[in-house]
Order: C-alpha cells, then structure tokens, then sequence
C-alpha cells in the first residue's frame, strides 16, 4: 500500500486542463465550483451559464473522458471555466484535490451534474453569510428526483467496540455531520489544504470521504448542515458502499485508534495486536500497515483536538 500522503496534492496523475483563461465578467462571490461529471450530459452548457450567472468566481468542470464529446468546443464557448480531463482513472477525492490547486476563493462549492442546478439556484446573500460562519464544510440539504429529503446527517457511535456512522433523519439548520454525502457540499478552501486534502491511498470512495471528514472533527474543525440552502438529484440517489475493506484499515487506524493525550495525539500502548485482531490480515500486511500509521500519526500528533471517543461522547455539545 502507498504511503500516507504527509502534504496537501503531493500525489499527481497525467491530466489536461483547457481553457480558464479568462475570468467571470458577472463574478459578484468569493466563491468557486467543482463540477463533477460522470457523463457528457447536454445539459452541461446550460450548468455552466447558471453557475456562471449566479455570480461565481471561477468553475473547474472535471470530465469523465477526453472522449465523451468535443471538450475544445464547450471551452471555447465557455473561456472562463477550466475543463480537468485525467488521462487514468482516479478516484473524486483525488480529482476535488486537483481542483482545489486551480481555484483561489475562500470556499469552493463541489457539485454533482446529477444534480438539478437551475438558474439563480445560488443566492447571493445566503452563500455570503455561510460563508462568514468560516466553517470547514457545509452540506447542503438534498432532495431525491421525488423530492422527498435525502439523509444528509450522520452521527458517531459505538457498537460493541466497533465504530459507527448512524445516519439521521432529523435535518435541523446547523446540525452537525460527520461527512458530506457524496462529496457535496460548501468548503473552506484554506482549511481544505491544511487538512491535507483527500487521501489518495484509500481508494474506496465512502471511506475516503469519511477519512478526511473525521480527521477535521478530530483536528478541531466541524461540518454542518444547513437548510437554507437546497438541491435535488436529477435521477436515483447513488448508493454509497460501505463495506469494511482495505480502505477502511487505514481510515481504521488513522481515525478510530489514535487518543488524544494531555495536547497530541498517540496509538495507546499494544494497540497493534487490537489491530491485527480487527485486520484480518497477515501479520506482516499488518506490521506494515500499522507502522505506516503510527509514524503519519506521530507528525501529525499535535494537529490532534480530540479523539473519536470524545466525538461520540459529546457530539450534540459541539454545534
């Protein structure tokens, strides 16, 4: 397995970016997007110039394939916007870290084109005033293409020893959640960076997205919903796959094992044979493993606020 990235994108893959050589003549908000595409969807131009009316600053559309459809076309009709085309396959949080490099505003909005994105969807003074909370990340409410409410609320807690995510159907302005579902949501690019981004190492999407997410609870910052801004899906609700694999080892040991002592963060003496217990893994996949974490987690030991024991036991005290 690859090492634990120690810095913000020190992990680059083959891409093009076309385009973005000009700047939003309607840019009115210190505010970004990244566009995620799964598919060559005609409705993209019309996203764009919505996105692009609503007063942002800049957008980055990340492409599924150079293939799709003609993507020196749509730049050419859109110069201000950045089309990102990786060139291998790669995982979202890899690509919303790419992005995040092209950008400069103080929050970055990422978006899904299996979402509806209207014209005027983004008011002006409801994104400035999230904006001024300075918060690390806030998710947006979110509807099914029934218009009946997505989950967008998860909690922590603990089941016979082991760790869990519970989903909520409660959606209050301003409650906490663990992590934004399917990546969307409002972040604080600055704090992004100093978190460390995505890691690339883990490469199921749901444990990827909960690693960076638990690691800014656990570093301090905290991600809300808030009801006052709102988008529905266009088609199904994706599933997200939360099975326990590989990925979830090194969430496992980055996130749930560290405590938090006096002012840093540190494995508690004889964690390890707790973890190969849990692994189910050789023992020298383990050793490995387990040795990776330990030393990212001694760099990063004063970083640490709290650990996941605290999170669950004073969860509703931390809005």
């Amino acid at each position: 397995m690859n090492t634990i990235p120690s810095t913000f994108n020190e992990y680059q893959i083959d891409r093009t970016i076309l385009g973005g050589k000009q700047t939003n003549p309607n840019s009115q908000l210190d505010l970004s997007v990244i566009m995620l595409n799964s598919s060559g969807s005609h409705l993209k131009g019309q996203y764009l110039e919505n996105l692009l009316n609503c007063g942002v600053s800049s957008i980055v559309s990340v492409e599924p394939n150079a293939e799709s459809y003609s993507i020196e076309d749509v730049s050419k009709r859109f110069p201000n916007v950045k089309f990102l085309i990786p060139r291998e396959k790669t995982s979202d949080g890899v690509l919303i870290n790419m992005s995040m490099c092209e950008l400069n505003t103080k929050y970055v909005l990422v978006l899904r084109d299996s979402l509806h994105i209207p014209a005027g969807f983004l008011s002006r003074n409801l994104i400035e005033n999230l904006m001024k909370t300075d918060i690390y990340c806030i998710v947006p409410r979110l509807l099914d293409n029934n218009g009946a409410g997505v989950i967008t609320n998860f909690s922590p807690s603990a089941s016979r020893g082991s760790f869990k995510m519970e989903p909520n159907q409660t959606t209050l302005d301003g409650i906490p959640t663990l992590y934004p579902f399917n990546f969307i949501g409002l972040y604080n690019r600055k704090k992004f960076i100093q978190l460390g981004g995505f890691d690339y190492t883990i490469k199921s999407p749901y444990w990827q997205n909960a690693d960076l997410s638990l690691r800014s609870w656990i570093w301090g910052e905290k991600t809300v919903v808030t009801t006052k801004f709102q988008l529905s899906y266009i088609d199904e609700v994706p599933m997200e796959d939360t099975k326990p694999d590989i990925s979830y080892l090194r969430f496992y040991l980055k996130n749930i094992l560290p405590r938090f002592k006096a002012d840093h963060g540190q494995f508690p003496c004889f964690s390890f044979p707790l973890f190969l217990f849990k692994s189910s893994c050789g023992i020298f996949e383990a050793l490995s493993q387990f040795r990776e974490a330990k030393s990212w987690v001694g760099k990063n030991k004063y970083r640490f606020q709290r650990d996941i024991q605290y999170l669950i036991e004073n969860w509703m005290e931390l809005k």
